[in-house]
């Protein structure tokens, strides 16, 4: 379980990747399905959620570290980390803003990095445990905030994600340059074959990372439009009741 050179082999959409990815969404639609007799008991819940972060990241860390592999492209500067420590700081700390960018970079892209995992160990290896969990509280952080805390994002927040995102990229692009690093994958595509394989190198490759990043931000905000419009549909139809 603790092994280093031991369970690997991971093999995509096998029968435990597709049973993790099933039980993620079962436990998305169990805590949308049953929010009203779930709410009494969010704080468990959000606590739940938190600590299952925290949890992670510092597993991940110490395994690293225990096991001699720790090297200073393992720094939690990935979007998934980010958005992990994203979501622990909104959990403490309510931020609207925050929320905008936790939604855009917490949402699909961490469901896209469990779908084409880069993964090598197999079930139940500490990494294999601690990648899905990361990967699965993040966007299960995200909806909680949506039904439990009615957090909502404005269309004109898609900019402001994707313009911070750019931002924050140009540090970690000059970091991946003094120290040969890869975080945000600015380098050169992951090692295992995911979607970046096909976004081609150089130049190409940057543009092809942006034109992605707006239109999965896009997606991502095709379910919250649906659902602010659905709201306002219903706020409309008791406001004619009540005249």
């Amino acid at each position: 379980m603790f092994s280093v050179t031991g369970m690997q082999g991971f093999e995509l959409f096998s029968a435990e990747h597709l049973l993790t990815l099933g039980l993620f969404f079962a436990v998305c639609l169990g805590l949308v399905l049953f929010r009203k007799q779930i709410r009494p008991h969010k704080n468990i819940v959000k606590w739940t959620i938190f600590w299952t972060l925290v949890a992670c990241q510092v597993t991940h860390q110490s395994w690293l570290i225990l096991t001699g592999q720790w090297q200073i492209s393992d720094l939690p500067l990935h979007l998934c980390s980010m958005s992990s420590f994203l979501a622990m700081y909104i959990f403490w700390r309510k931020n609207v803003k925050a929320f905008y960018v936790l939604y855009f970079i917490g949402s699909l892209p961490a469901i896209l990095a469990m779908v084409t995992p880069e993964m090598i160990y197999t079930f139940p290896h500490i990494d294999f445990i601690e990648y899905f969990l990361n990967h699965s509280a993040i966007p299960i952080a995200v909806l909680y905030f949506i039904v439990y805390e009615g957090y909502r994002v404005p269309r004109k927040a898609i900019l402001f994600s994707y313009l911070v995102v750019n931002i924050v990229a140009v540090p970690i692009f000059t970091f991946n340059f003094l120290f040969d690093t890869n975080f945000f994958y600015l380098a050169s595509p992951t090692e295992s074959k995911t979607i970046l394989s096909f976004f081609g190198s150089g130049l190409m490759y940057y543009l092809n990372l942006e034109v992605a990043a707006l239109i999965v931000f896009s997606l991502s905000y095709i379910p919250m439009w649906q659902l602010i419009k659905r709201e306002n549909r219903k706020r409309l139809k008791a406001f004619y009741r009540q005249k």
